[in-house]
């Protein structure tokens, strides 16, 4: 008996070709789909962050994820941790935002420990305070992966 035919990429990896949604899932063969980030792409912790950050601000935390795994597979050793931990914070608004409470929380959880050894010297100016914060709240609104500085307040004569 003969296998199914998989879907390959151009390597010849085995990939499903299938179209997917703004939440990473998959729609019927043929439908319309949210393009796909492509992966494999090393790029330096600021443009990674800045691209997560763009992805999670415009609803695709999934493709934020696909950005933050690239990053965490390219990273040096001693950073790996953190960058699988912001991967594991994207897929757990993933599943927030598909309605899958128990697996966001896993995953936020998760996340927030990976993270939590980086919390008082964070490279990169990565809030990892705030989003250890963040993702104890469960709250869908996308976090801010990189601390902004704060704004003055009016000048007063």
């Amino acid at each position: 008996m003969e296998g199914s035919p998989r879907d390959r990429d151009d390597t010849g990896r085995a990939r499903n070709a299938r179209p997917r949604d703004g939440l990473g899932r998959p729609l019927p063969y043929g439908a319309p789909g949210v393009e796909r980030q492509p992966e494999g792409v090393p790029r330096p912790p600021d443009e990674a962050l800045a691209e997560a950050q763009r992805l999670l601000d415009d609803g695709k935390p999934f493709h934020a994820h696909e950005v933050l795994e690239d990053a965490w597979k390219t990273a040096p050793e001693p950073e790996r941790e953190l960058w699988r931990g912001l991967a594991q914070l994207a897929v757990g608004l993933t599943h927030l935002a598909r309605g899958n409470a128990k697996g966001a929380h896993t995953l936020l959880d998760r996340g927030a420990h990976n993270i939590e050894p980086f919390r008082d010297n964070p490279p990169h100016g990565i809030d990892v305070a705030g989003l250890i914060t963040w993702a104890g709240t469960t709250t869908p609104t996308p976090p801010r992966l990189v601390a902004t500085p704060s704004t003055p307040g009016p000048h007063h004569p």
